[in-house]
């Protein structure tokens, strides 16, 4: 009889394996080289029935305990806004880490529409959605949909935009569990002190603005306005539409107009930021001028490098599509008990001399899908506390 390698015998007793053609074959070496060939051949084998035996009896994420397949839903009122790309990277992120579908998208495509947003939140409740999230931007719009909603069981929080603010008090006008964004009011406060400090004598200025009155942008310019108005400027609030195709035709027209007596032009939401620079290049007032704006789209963050804008402001967009994740998760995972807190993504101000390491490609600020690590250097400076 053919001398069996003692590893290759050994295994085949620990696995248990039952007299046949398999075992046989293994014993003696039939159709293999050398014993330890046998034994290699034994070894994938035993690797392929662990590995498959792993995934059959996978019963975690991650140190958690399994769970329902639960289906969270997020509800936008720009979905093809590109500000909401690295959002939507971030649920997705979520989800695959916490091994969980990811959550459904969609809402008001690029109107701002309060109707159509509460009719994909409807249709959320109607399937029995697992968690909501839901940018609020009206005080009341939001307050009966979310109401039947978590009547039904159905966890809600809102991000990015959480209802108006008056003089700096928040008119949230919902039940929602808990608020995942910028402090918006906050920030437009912080964006009329660096206004303050770019023009040394007060003038004219204009903060462009997409949907005046939406909770998510108007209180950006009614914190900076704050600011402004007292210390002698004259604001205007200049709407540039929901679309973000004519943003920038608005733009021109107001800048065309006005450009001799202009001091300073701003904007408060992603679409009009990013149009904001190369408008003011057309216009011979690139680097004249002060401007400034909200938010990291590749066109913003370009202007930025070239010195057509000032500053731009992170309000970290990964965050409010990450979190809201986690925060329905946990809530779910708990049965409620762990309640998810009102956050803060922070306030961040991008200027060229800070501007290299956003142009990088990342998946967390929305300039590719590709998933890596971002390597970093230096000393951490803590940003702008909102």
């Amino acid at each position: 009889m053919r001398k069996v390698d003692p590893g290759v015998e050994e295994a085949i007793e620990t696995l248990n394996m039952k007299d046949g053609p398999s075992r046989r074959k293994l014993l003696t070496g039939t159709g293999l080289v050398s014993a330890t060939a046998a034994a290699s051949a034994l070894l994938t084998a035993c690797g392929s029935s662990s590995s498959n035996a792993s995934a059959t009896a996978k019963t975690t994420a991650g140190n958690f305990p399994k769970t329902p397949a639960w289906q969270f839903w997020f509800v936008n009122h720009v979905t093809s806004n590109p500000f909401f790309v690295p959002a939507q990277y971030g649920f997705q992120d979520a989800a695959a880490l916490l091994d969980i579908p990811v959550p459904k998208w969609g809402g008001s495509a690029s109107t701002s529409s309060v109707p159509e947003m509460v009719s994909f939140l409807d249709t959320a409740i109607a399937a029995k959605a697992d968690g909501i999230a839901t940018t609020v931007i009206s005080s009341t719009g939001f307050t009966a949909p979310v109401a039947r909603a978590m009547s039904a069981g159905i966890p809600v929080v809102s991000y990015n935009a959480d209802g108006t603010v008056t003089n700096g008090v928040p008119d949230i006008g919902t039940n929602r569990l808990c608020y995942v964004g910028q402090a918006l009011y906050n920030s437009g406060v912080q964006m009329g002190n660096r206004i303050k400090s770019l023009i040394s004598t007060p003038g004219d200025v204009v903060i462009f603005i997409a949907t005046p009155g939406t909770g998510n942008i108007q209180p950006r310019y009614d914190g900076a306005a704050s600011v402004l108005k007292p210390a002698g400027f004259t604001v205007a609030e200049q709407a540039t539409g929901a679309a973000t195709s004519g943003q920038e035709s608005s733009e021109n027209a107001y800048i065309l107009a006005t450009k001799s007596s202009l001091r300073g032009a701003f904007a408060v939401d992603a679409g009009s930021t990013e149009f904001l620079g190369p408008v003011l290049a057309k216009n011979g007032l690139a680097g004249k001028i002060p401007a400034g704006g909200f938010d990291l789209t590749p066109g913003t963050l370009s202007a930025i490098k070239a010195g057509q804008l000032d500053f731009t402001i992170d309000q970290g967009p990964y965050l409010q599509g990450f979190l809201p994740t986690l925060y329905l998760y946990l809530f779910n995972l708990s049965g409620g008990l762990v309640a998810p807190p009102d956050t803060d993504t922070g306030l961040t101000f991008v200027t060229k001399a800070t501007v290299d390491p956003y142009l990088v490609p990342s998946r967390f600020e929305g300039s590719t899908p590709a998933q890596k690590v971002i390597p970093r250097s230096g000393p951490i400076i803590n940003p702008a506390a909102t």
